[in-house]
């Protein structure tokens, strides 16, 4: 019974020990693995020859890369940063930048291809200009609109930096985790130490006030003029021409843009090479600058092109050395070089770029590898435009189409962009729930159109589609569908299928049926008959809501793809009544905010397979009764072993990562039947093709069939969707229920986690309230799950709340509204009237601002909050309320639903904090011209008056502060779909594996990391995801260093794209740490646990059900470095989390108990060892029974345990003298425990019971009171 490092995460992977070995793998394995990192035929070396310096240098390239790929990485290669405006040759003829290098003919190993400088175009010099003040680290910072403060940070170079900078203290060596503390959280581990600043290598870089060129320079090939200031403080001016950039003879003053003469003329084609020339110094500060950037990991660096990053919720104070704020003129003409003069640049049609991507060819992988690749960057660029777009809408920049119409009804289009209000302004919604069916129906769908994206229907459109939350608001942001303005003839509908106008008129144009058909059948719709207000028949593929349209440009398109699934009846039925017509209010028990409420699609596949398995056991029970007379002894073993498969085939799905693809569980029901048919050739086939199952969207919402047989069929779909929604709350909901309690499925950690493990199992966020009945059990898992679900539903209540509030304030007093309902949220104790710290002389200016907000107060707000959950959740939160204690994840789960940005610093919830931290806030506190802490400066000191005049000065004694909310930032939903290639390859990498055939398993693992990083970028939450599942894959394949790359880079992906303490960050860090361990890095290893609890504890809270394993983990990596005494510390701390979660009488607290004991026993602890080591033994026993290996193992512990500790007690009452000569003596190994034989002749042969009570003394009589007096004085650490 060795103590293992157990696997953090609930993936099916054999355990690994503590030195990383799997179970059960030997070492020929192991060596088969090494053999499959040979180099494929596909990547060889070829030589590029270079203009200039260094004249030619070696590339290992891919022949399934493009040619810009290629391009991209000589860009980005130290020895040619000069080069952007270059074409490449080979064998004398221009190789096209836009094809595949396996096309460019007689390229093989060892080809030289030639990079010729090209002239320069205005679009090139610009472009040019930007990369080289990037480059040189004179770009200065960008305030971007959409991205927040500190957006795509990344922690992971600087984890363990403050244990570096500690002094090195006397005494005991010092372990990466010697002072972590247990309890308190503290959010410095949110933010990266200050930074080391950069080397300068240029004063400044920007256009120069002669731009642009006049006509008659132009057409001698002037394109742009620069002025630089270098270090040595010399200003020069530079024309950028066709033919590269030249120093000219302007000043500031006159205007002469020809070259200057020798000995001062200075030409380069690249404006790198010229300011080499011109700044002595810079030269060596360049070198330097690079330097210093190698030290971060460029994954760090990187810009995120293909993905949104992901904005922090606490950030640095805005006079940190984090975000400095420099003077730099170039920052106010980004635009101009990014966009050029008429701005015409990035102006795209949306709508004609993604519909001509997906009628690109798909049939050969490189075509889809492009395909897809472009897809992934286009809708990477949408989702950035559509937001910024959206956020103007809500800021009010953007003057409506139809600004007469009341607010909510207004259109806008912005970019080629069209966005409308997620609000019921035109009354679509009125007897749905309004407003709140309409917020809702925008949010399916997105959903709706990514299911139909990912699907992948030839012929079938969708426009693009982005919702963004943004200061209250939902706004909705769609590629224009050409055609969908267009005024119809008389007699046209404006729709061609499904509902026109409400649901009056029907439109079937038959050119959607098939479209429509392949949809419905990936999806489990059924074909249905609708009725028009004539009661005229229609038959339907899809939702009668589900909208087809013919653009002008003659292409199918799928529009308002909200209800892909049924009502979810039952709690409709529970909990919705119809608006009556006088508008009088609804009863209390039935007043559910919208009828939207729909079953989710992973649901209708978990119900889909349930009717797949009982097809298959009435098939299989039919083949038994026929050959019932032939094979009686064999059936009843097949059929069990066909539903157990079927059984092992639903977990596998549930406990998959990714959303169902909606159409995999046939083929996976095909694959099993013929699997089974393998294994055993006597069984026949479970044909499947006979079963079919579909659900009907539309019944119960008010369609009248006519004729008696649709009135029978009708019944049938009813029924059916009533059996789905009895599987939700019957089936699903318990099982998940019952897991958790198990600790089958990894314990939710915050919101975020809560809701994936909600979603991938089909269960809606609606039923948190049931869940939090479910949870309320003595189990302490289940108390811990109650508790994290009730701070959800207070986070979710409050975020509706605010929203309503925040809707209808303008952007300045977003900060103060925001402040103002925290402290009513959260800073109840520190000041009960909170005051809205907002500027009254803007007051007057917005008049059509609400400020019912500033009459908040914690009371009000709190009723208002119980209201929301009783509305949303069906529960009572009765006495519930904020943990205390856990306002800090409060704080987090509000500020990452609403977007808000507060400066980073220890927030005072309660009065004693408050009146600690008085005497430090106090400098801060007065609203100043952003000087508010720079008191060194004498001369701010000296602003009395300013302070005196300003209103908000004397600011009360609050929580949180108009000034502590930096920023706030939209949260997007959007619809890109993933990657089917990229997640093919992965899955046969796993099959391959899971079949043993290792090698072929290693080279598709491989395979499809490439595809992910080609077609996603490297930057993408996808690509953190498949870097997390690979490092596990390989780990076990025994490859450590390429499962430990893929760990690191699963950290810095996961903490930019997703968020420095996103939950799959703190198991990406996890993963590293054991990794690390493994490899033999243990301090490492133990450096990145700590962060990961350290995050754990800001995420969640001290105490995490699943951490017990980390902590423990970390025990084993202290003993192994050895420190003995911090890791029995580690140990018992693991101990006290695990007996507040487990049932003292199960077999993993017995082994808790047994770890433990051999930790203090190693610690020379004894008395401590043996009273650990005999409650592990009682359990053993109980549960396991005396004779069984585990028991007699703790046994044997045990009677070792007790002889040591006979001997120390003699020992420690010998003479002085005598007392070095004792030992310590523990069943290690088999050698010492056959020396402890020859030990036990000398010890006295009394009973066990009667040396226990020798140790103890005469003082303890029962074992109960000796434990606590035993374990209390070592609790000090928790």
């Amino acid at each position: 019974m060795t103590n293992t490092v157990e696997e953090v995460e609930k993936t099916p992977t054999p355990e690994q020990n503590v030195n990383g070995q799997t179970d059960g793998a030997d070492g020929a394995d192991g060596a088969d693995g090494e053999e499959g990192a040979v180099q494929p035929d596909n990547i060889f070396q070829v030589t590029i020859k270079l203009p200039h310096e260094p004249f030619e240098m070696p590339m290992t390239i891919s022949s399934a890369e493009q040619v810009q790929d290629l391009r991209q990485s000589i860009i980005e290669m130290p020895h040619t940063f000069q080069y952007s405006c270059f074409h490449l040759e080979h064998e004398g003829k221009r190789i096209n930048d836009y094809v595949e290098l396996s096309e460019v003919k007689g390229l093989k190993a060892d080809s030289v291809l030639t990079l010729v400088e090209d002239p320069y175009t205005e679009k090139e010099a610009r472009l040019h200009v930007i990369r080289v003040r990037e480059l040189i680290g004179a770009a200065g910072d960008r305030t971007d609109a959409l991205h927040g403060i500190m957006a795509g940070l990344s922690l992971h170079d600087t984890v363990g930096h403050e244990q570096i900078l500690k002094p090195k203290q006397d005494g005991p060596e010092q372990t990466p985790v010697t002072d972590y503390d247990f309890k308190a959280e503290s959010i410095k581990a949110l933010l990266p130490p200050a930074p080391e600043a950069a080397p300068k290598t240029i004063k400044s870089i920007a256009v120069s006030p002669w731009n642009p060129p006049p006509y008659h320079l132009r057409s001698k090939g002037h394109l742009l003029y620069l002025v630089v200031t270098t270090n040595e403080n010399e200003q020069h001016h530079i024309t950028a021409h066709v033919s590269g950039f030249y120093v000219n003879k302007s000043s500031n003053a006159s205007f002469d843009p020809s070259p200057r003469q020798a000995p001062k003329a200075k030409q380069a084609h690249s404006l790198l090479t010229l300011l080499e020339e011109l700044s002595p110094s810079f030269r060596t500060t360049f070198q330097e600058l690079l330097e210093h950037n190698a030290k971060k990991e460029l994954l760090t660096i990187f810009q995120l092109s293909n993905a949104i990053p992901a904005n922090p919720w606490l950030v640095p104070a805005p006079t940190s050395s984090l975000t400095p704020h420099q003077p730099d003129l170039a920052r106010t003409q980004e635009s101009y070089l990014i966009s050029g003069v008429e701005n015409t640049e990035t102006l795209r049609d949306w709508n004609e770029e993604f519909q001509s991507t997906r009628e690109m060819p798909k049939e050969a992988v490189h075509d889809r590898v492009f395909r897809e690749r472009l897809t992934s960057k286009l809708f990477a660029d949408y989702n950035d435009a559509a937001t910024r777009g959206a956020m103007l809408v809500a800021r009010g920049e953007i003057a409506p189409l139809n600004p007469t119409e009341a607010k909510d009804a207004q259109i806008f289009v912005y970019n080629n962009i069209f966005y409308s209000f997620g609000a019921d302004g035109v009354g679509t919604f009125g007897a749905e729930g309004g407003d709140e069916a309409a917020r809702v129906a925008v949010g399916k769908d997105v959903f709706g159109v990514r299911a139909v994206n990912n699907l992948d229907i030839q012929n079938l459109f969708t426009s693009g589609t982005v919702v963004v939350d943004y200061q209250g608001k939902r706004i909705v942001g769609q590629s224009i569908v050409p055609g969908i303005f267009k005024q119809r003839d008389p007699g046209e509908h404006q729709i061609d299928y499904g509902a026109v106008e409400g649901k009056e008129i029907v439109a079937d144009d038959k050119s959607f049926v098939p479209l429509f058909e392949q949809l419905s059948k990936s999806l489990r719709v059924k074909k249905h008959p609708v009725w028009d207000k004539d009661n005229v028949r229609h038959e339907l593929e899809g939702s009668v809501e589900t909208k087809g349209l013919i653009g002008t440009d003659g292409r199918r398109y799928a529009l308002d793809l909200y209800r892909l699934t049924p009502l979810d009846i039952s709690w409709i039925e529970a909990h919705w009544t119809e608006p009556t017509e006088d508008g009088e209010p609804k009863p209390k028990d039935k007043d559910y905010p919208h009828r939207m409420a729909t079953l989710r699609p992973e649901l209708v596949e978990s119900y889909y397979r349930i009717k797949l398995r009982e097809y298959v056991k009435n098939e299989l029970a039919k083949k038994k009764e026929e050959k019932e007379a032939k094979e009686k002894e064999e059936t009843p073993e097949e059929e069990s072993s066909d539903e157990s498969s079927e059984e092992e085939e639903d977990d596998e799905e549930e406990s998959e990562e990714k959303k169902p693809k909606l159409s995999s569980a046939e083929k996976k029901a095909a694959k099993i039947a013929k699997k089974k048919a393998e294994e055993d050739p006597e069984q026949e086939r479970v044909d499947i093709s006979g079963f079919s199952f579909a659900l009907n969207p539309d019944v119960f919402s008010g369609q009248n069939p006519q004729s008696d047989e649709d009135k029978k069929e009708w019944a049938q779909d009813e029924a059916e969707v009533r059996a789905a929604c009895e599987h939700l709350t019957a089936e699903v909901i318990p099982r998940l229920m019952q897991e958790i309690k198990e600790g089958d499925v990894g314990f939710p950690m915050d919101g975020q986690s809560l809701s994936s493990l909600l979603h991938k199992r089909g269960v809606n966020i609606r039923y948190l309230g049931k869940l939090a009945e479910l949870a309320d059990k003595p189990e302490p898992r289940l108390q811990a799950l109650k508790r994290l679900v009730i701070q959800e539903m207070i986070a979710r209540g409050f975020k509706h709340f605010a929203n309503s509030k925040l809707r209808n304030v303008s952007a300045p007093f977003a900060a103060p509204a925001a402040a103002h309902l925290l402290n009513c949220l959260l800073g109840a104790e520190v000041s009960a009237k909170p005051v809205a710290e907002c500027d009254n002389s803007l007051k007057a200016m917005y008049s059509e601002d609400d400020f019912s907000f500033e009459k908040l107060t914690p009371e009000v707000l709190k009723k208002e909050v119980l209201d929301q959950v009783a509305l949303r959740f069906r529960f009572d939160l009765g006495e519930s309320w904020i943990e205390s204690g856990k306002e800090l994840q409060m704080l987090r789960e509000v500020s990452l639903k609403l977007g808000l940005q507060l400066e980073s610093k220890q927030y005072a919830f309660t009065k004693e904090a408050l009146d600690s931290s008085a005497p430090t806030e106090k400098p801060a506190a007065p609203q100043t011209n952003g000087h508010s802490t720079s008191s060194k400066k004498k001369k701010n000191k000296t602003t009395p008056p300013v302070r005196a005049a300003s209103p908000t000065v004397t600011l009360a004694p609050q929580t949180f502060h108009a000034d502590d909310i930096l920023n706030i930032v939209p949260v997007i939903k959007e619809a890109s779909p993933k990657s089917l290639l990229a997640e093919e390859a992965l899955e046969a990498g796993r099959m391959s594996l899971a079949q043993d055939q290792k090698e072929l398993g290693q080279e598709l693992l491989l395979e499809s990391l490439q595809l992910h990083e080609q077609i996603y970028g490297v930057l993408h939450p996808e690509v953190a995801k498949a870097y997390h599942t690979l490092s596990n894959l390989l780990f076990n394949l025994d490859d450590k260093v390429s499962a430990l790359e893929l760990a690191h880079k699963a950290v810095i992906v996961s903490e930019r794209t997703l968020g420095v303490d996103h939950a799959d960050t703190v198991l990406a860090y996890l993963n590293v740490g054991l990794f690390e361990h493994a490899s033999g890095n243990t301090k490492a290893a133990l450096t990145y646990l700590r962060h990961a609890l350290e995050l754990w504890k800001i995420i969640y809270g001290p105490g995490h059900p699943d951490c017990v394993t980390t902590i423990s983990n970390a025990a084993v990596m202290l003993q192994s470095l050895p420190q003995y005494h911090e890791s029995r510390l580690w140990f018992e701390a693991a101990l006290a989390v695990h007996e507040e979660l487990f049932d003292r009488k199960s077999i993993s607290t017995a082994n808790m108990l047994f770890q433990t004991a051999q930790a203090l026993a190693f610690d020379k602890d004894m008395r401590g060892g043996v009273n650990r080591m005999r409650e592990s033994y009682n359990v053993f026993k109980e549960v396991l029974g005396p004779d069984h290996s585990t028991t007699k193992e703790a046994e044997g512990w045990l009677e070792q345990l007790i002889h040591s500790a006979v001997n120390q007690l003699k020992a420690a009452q010998l003479p002085s003298n005598a007392k070095g000569r004792v030992r310590m003596q523990l069943p290690a190994t088999s050698s010492s425990t056959a020396a402890s034989g020859s030990q036990r002749g000398a010890v006295d042969q009394r009973k066990i019971e009667d040396l226990l009570k020798y140790i103890e003394g005469e003082t303890q009589k029962t074992p109960s009171s000796k434990k606590k007096t035993q374990t209390n004085p070592r609790k000090r650490t928790h």
